[in-house]
């Protein structure tokens, strides 16, 4: 079985972006971060831009993370080969933690006046343990690459260590 390897280059960070990091992201900075979908949804997102989902976890909004491994997992039970994942920079603007289920703004935030909802790692709210961000407004958000997946061999150059 063939694996593959999720890899991109660090060195071309966007002017005034920040990079991955686990804490809270600040209000009013721009920070790297990743949307996995399908190769071909891929494309049509790079041709017609973002558009938010109709609902989640934290209601209407594009969903990203400034974890690259996370989102290389999406769309979940979809064939690895077949994903990409989207790399962007986004001005976060005013930004609200969402560290439990059923907070009170939940799905709601952006009508108090929040750009993007942040949810911790590790608070309970996604499987994976991974943060989570979900962005309002699509025209925060500026795609810098596709990324795809490297098949990578086993050093023994069979499936699972097995000849």
């Amino acid at each position: 079985m063939l694996q593959y390897q999720w890899a991109e280059d660090d060195f071309d960070l966007p002017f005034g972006a920040v990079q991955l990091g686990a804490s809270e992201p600040c209000s009013g900075n721009k920070y790297v971060m990743y949307h996995g979908t399908t190769k071909r949804n891929a494309q049509a997102i790079r041709s017609k831009g973002f558009r938010q989902s109709a609902d989640g976890m934290l209601g209407r909004g594009v969903y990203l993370s400034r974890n690259l491994q996370k989102a290389s997992r999406y769309p979940i039970d979809h064939p690895e080969s077949d994903r990409a994942v989207i790399k962007v920079v986004v001005d976060v603007g005013k930004v609200i933690v969402i560290n439990r289920q059923r907070h009170p703004l939940q799905k709601t935030w952006h009508d108090h006046g929040y750009d993007t909802a942040w949810v911790p790692p590790g608070c309970g709210m996604v499987k994976s343990g991974l943060e989570e961000n979900c962005v309002w407004d699509p025209e925060r958000i500026k795609i810098i690459n596709v990324i795809n997946p490297l098949p990578v061999q086993n050093p023994c150059g069979c499936a699972w260590g097995y000849k």
